[in-house]
């Protein structure tokens, strides 16, 4: 593949430029214009009797060169803006088209989506905290005469934009917000562009929040906020738990009478037996309630 050119207008002429936006447009005129000179060149050897040889080939030469300077190729997911004499004439594309050459001039335009990052800059919330919010913007060109006409540099317009409109939206939004609705935010910021790139020929397609950069000592406030909140639950849910046993063993007392009693006590020396690791000594209640007694 050849070196792929974009053709540039400045305010005197027409100047070009590479640039890798507009494909490998450059083959086929190359190869055309040379099939065209050899044949040029051998016809002229052979047909022109009595004519100079160099008026042959210098004609040959010519046609060469106009051919490979108005055939132009746009790849599928191209076109291009062609300008008469400075002024907008039409736009050509995809596939062969040709020019007029020294008299017009094209602007390639890329047709595909595009990815564009947005700066990551500091940001100060609604609620004063200040954190770094990085963004991705997903756009594609669908008028190209706008987006050559209307602006002058398209890519670096949705660039600024991008970032002043994340600029003054993320200060109306407090931190909360900024962690939990990424993806509402998002929406906001691309419905935002959309009405101010719409004129340049411009659509926005989405807008994501790759990620919301905090300040290390407000990270670690944050966990020190979540530690105390999850010991917090921890002793509600164990006084909860105290509670209801309360309550449960109130009920069983005035369900259970002596006998009853005795028997439960009966079979939690059972469960504690079966544990080889527990020694467990038994003394009767009696002798306890007389020894209680006399001590009276």
């Amino acid at each position: 593949m050849g070196e792929v050119t974009e053709y540039e207008r400045n305010d005197s002429n027409y100047t070009y430029e590479s640039n890798a936006r507009s494909g490998g447009e450059g083959t086929i005129p190359t190869i055309c214009a040379l099939i065209l000179f050899l044949a040029g060149a051998y016809l002229s050897w052979r047909t022109l009797v009595g004519t100079p040889l160099i008026v042959g080939v210098g004609s040959t030469v010519l046609a060469s060169f106009l051919l490979y300077t108005s055939l132009k190729v746009a790849n599928q997911w191209n076109e291009a803006v062609v300008l008469r004499l400075g002024k907008f004439n039409r736009v050509q594309g995809p596939g062969i088209f040709f020019i007029i050459p020294f008299v017009e001039a094209i602007r390639w335009i890329n047709k595909r989506t595009q990815v564009m990052d947005v700066t990551p800059q500091e940001i100060m919330t609604s609620d004063s905290v200040p954190v770094e919010v990085d963004a991705v913007v997903y756009f594609k060109v669908n008028g190209s005469k706008n987006a050559i006409l209307n602006v002058e540099d398209f890519d670096d317009a949705t660039s600024k934009l991008a970032q002043t409109t994340l600029r003054d939206i993320v200060g109306r939004k407090d931190l909360t917000y900024l962690l939990k609705q990424k993806e509402d935010m998002g929406k906001e910021i691309k419905d935002r562009l959309d009405k101010e790139t719409g004129k340049w020929g411009i659509d926005v397609e989405n807008v994501e929040i790759k990620d919301v950069i905090l300040p290390d000592m407000l990270k670690r406030a944050m966990a020190k906020e979540a530690e105390a909140i999850r010991e917090k639950n921890a002793r509600v849910i164990k006084a909860e738990g105290e509670l209801a046993a309360s309550k449960k063993l109130k009920e069983a007392s005035s369900i259970l009478d002596d006998k009853a009693i005795t028997l439960r006590q009966l079979q939690t020396w059972q469960e504690i037996g079966t544990e080889k690791n527990t020694m467990m000594i038994v003394v009767p209640s009696d002798l306890i309630i007389g020894l209680s007694k006399k001590a009276k």
